[in-house]
């Protein structure tokens, strides 16, 4: 067998490690916040959220069977639409990319202090140390290879898959034992003036919870940015993406309704570092859960690093960046890329002293461009269109044509129903500044000064 595609990632590798790019902070950490706006409706949030979700993953599997080159949204768009709205894409989903990857190398080391230190270990001093010793960690792991990256997101996505399915059994185990069903307390629950905590159900709300819910889901996106380490991507993309969607959805509803069965009142009003571990009184499942949570979210900066900076490569290949971002090491790593990134996912979270709210702005903005442009690069691909060259790939209207008018549309509803205004505002009410310069920067000057040099054709190989 050919050693390279021993070292690539071949489907069941990359069923992994769209489950690895998806499963991160989100489930261990955004329940509570989902239960106290959703209530009983919780796991039919997690269920829409599912469904959203799996329409958007299909959409990128259909894009990712036109092309083998990495980048992801990127690649889908420079092909459909040629290089300029290609290039601003690209641009966006590298910096937004890098800034989430800082955001979840913020909440392991946060986490981290979290269980072993409490409150007071969570110093701006030791968050910058625990910060860079990790940044180290995921570098000797990415310049090790592709062979043992991958090895360490199969084990890392086995563990945090394993934590969850315990959380579930353990619930269950739980429930018929006392037989005690506390689902519906949320909706009794009151404030210190007697007011009902959770709001009455409508649009409006039911969009705004499953916005949050969304975000456990986010990550698929990102999969195929390094299309060229897998095998046969045009063909195992498409099938991988929406089996590991599936297989997400099915663990996040079962275990959000374990949760919700056996103690959401502790979920709620949990201050313990993993909020998921709070419905759990048995210290060894609690530890499991915590464990889990590290291991789940120490997966997931391993899937942004390998991901992310073959955005910056991809860019360089196609004479839209600086040729030396495509320098590869012995092993195959893209090492000029890969340093820009974590410069990045390292400097921007400590600019911002670590406030995860104010770094996720960009990041949430990004995907929504991704999920408007790409769903129409799909049905340009469908109907032959494309300004570049695809591959012939074998073309289904429904998949190709009917799934992106969906997605597109329920991504611009979701887009113009988003709180922008409260994602730009600090808890005080006052305005974001960090979050503003941080958009201004990454999505008007950083474009601007790359594209000039760009069109003059300074980065041409």
């Amino acid at each position: 067998m050919n050693k390279d595609n021993i070292r690539k990632f071949g489907f069941w590798s990359i069923v992994l490690l769209a489950i690895n790019s998806i499963i991160g902070t989100g489930i261990f950490l955004s329940p509570a916040g989902v239960i106290k706006v959703a209530g009983t409706y919780t796991p039919l949030v997690y269920i829409a959220a599912a469904i959203f979700a799996g329409i958007l993953a299909v959409v990128f599997a259909s894009a990712s069977k036109f092309t083998k080159k990495n980048g992801a949204a990127y690649a889908y768009t420079k092909a459909a639409f040629g290089g300029d709205l290609g290039f601003y894409i690209g641009i966006t989903r590298f910096t937004a990319g890098a800034i989430a990857w800082g955001v979840m190398a913020t909440a392991v080391v946060r986490t981290t202090l979290g269980i072993f230190g409490g409150a007071e270990a969570q110093t701006q001093k030791n968050i910058t140390i625990g910060f860079i010793i990790l940044m180290g960690v995921l570098l000797l792991i990415i310049f090790s290879g592709t062979f043992i990256t991958k090895i360490f997101s199969n084990v890392s996505t086995i563990g945090k898959i394993g934590a969850l399915v315990i959380a579930i059994v353990a619930g269950l185990i739980i429930f018929i034992k006392t037989g005690e069903n506390h689902f519906a307390e949320v909706n009794s629950l009151t404030d210190a003036e007697g007011n009902l905590l959770i709001q009455p159900m409508s649009v409006t709300v039911f969009v705004g919870a499953m916005m949050s819910a969304f975000y456990a889901y986010t990550g698929f996106e990102s999969v195929s940015s390094a299309a060229t380490e897998m095998k046969d991507p045009e063909k195992n993309l498409p099938r991988a993406i929406p089996l590991a969607i599936a297989i997400i959805a099915l663990i996040y509803v079962s275990v959000v309704s374990i949760a919700m069965i056996i103690n959401p009142v502790a979920v709620m009003n949990s201050k313990e570092p993993v909020l998921l571990a709070s419905a759990y009184n048995s210290p060894l499942i609690k530890n499991l859960i915590l464990y889990g949570a590290l291991v789940s979210m120490f997966g997931i900066n391993i899937a942004a690093a390998f991901s992310t900076p073959r955005i910056f490569e991809a860019m360089a290949d196609e004479g839209q960046l600086p040729s030396v971002l495509r320098k590869r090491t012995k092993r195959g790593i893209p090492l000029y890329a890969f340093l820009v990134t974590a410069v990045m996912a390292i400097f921007v979270p400590m600019a911002f002293r670590y406030d995860m709210r104010g770094i996720m702005v960009i990041s949430s903005v990004s995907r929504f461009l991704q999920f408007i442009v790409v769903p129409i690069a799909v049905i340009f691909f469908y109907y032959n269109k494309a300004k570049e060259p695809i591959l012939d790939a074998k073309r289904n209207f429904v998949t190709d044509v009917v799934v992106p008018v969906i997605g597109f549309i329920l991504s611009v509803f979701l887009m113009a129903k988003f709180n922008w205004k409260g994602q730009f505002s600090l808890a005080d009410g006052s305005l974001n500044l960090f979050a503003i310069w941080a958009m201004v920067i990454g999505y008007i000057i950083l474009p601007i000064v790359l594209y000039v040099p760009m069109k003059l054709g300074k980065f041409k190989n």
